[in-house]
């Protein structure tokens, strides 16, 4: 569900138990609602991750990989009934957009607008 922001732009609400399982990660850049589905081992998650500290941004992630089986399939259902995107990682959603792997030129984009 999409709801209006404090500054204007659009807030997804993402279920609680999601909410309840993402790591937040502090950051001066916090005009955007982010989170970030991502796998530990993954070099591209790791490089998504570094991309975000690196420029200072407020985002959650959640390691799908380090949870419980049954939360992890209830986070798949909510991405592929909420995206019409593939499921690959690191998969962000910013503010109702979704971006699949790491695309350091569209997280550029999403933090400029």
């Amino acid at each position: 569900m999409i709801q209006p922001g404090e500054n204007g732009m659009e807030k997804m609400e993402f279920p609680e138990y999601i909410e309840e399982l993402a790591t937040k990660v502090e950051g001066k850049n916090d005009k955007r609602d982010m989170i970030a589905f991502t796998l530990s081992t993954c070099q591209w998650c790791k490089k998504f991750k570094r991309y975000m500290e690196e420029h200072d941004v407020a985002f959650r992630y959640v390691d799908v990989d380090q949870i419980d089986p049954n939360d992890k399939a209830q986070i798949l259902n909510f991405l592929r009934n909420s995206f019409s995107n593939r499921i690959s990682y690191p998969f962000l959603i910013c503010e109702g957009e979704a971006v699949v792997g790491y695309n350091p030129n569209k997280y550029e984009e999403l933090l400029e607008g």
